[in-house]
């Protein structure tokens, strides 16, 4: 059996925007089927029109201002 991926799996440094390459930080799932990968400018430019096409949006831009959590040191 083959794995599929759920709209709710957390988006990867793999995942490229689909208008410019850059690293994906929101996947919006359509409800006609399919889904399209944006970086947190384009999807800004084009939420107007595609949440009314949408069935779920995952948008995980607020990692772009969350802090880093720090690396623990061994003693």
């Amino acid at each position: 059996m083959t794995p599929t991926l759920t709209p709710t799996a957390p988006l990867t440094a793999l995942d490229r925007c689909d208008r410019c390459g850059a690293q994906a930080y929101v996947r919006v799932t359509l409800t006609a089927g399919g889904e399209l990968l944006f970086c947190g400018h384009h999807f800004r430019e084009h939420e107007a029109r595609l949440r009314p096409l949408a069935s779920d949006v995952l948008d995980e831009t607020g990692k772009l201002t969350d802090p880093a959590p720090l690396a623990e040191h061994e003693a």
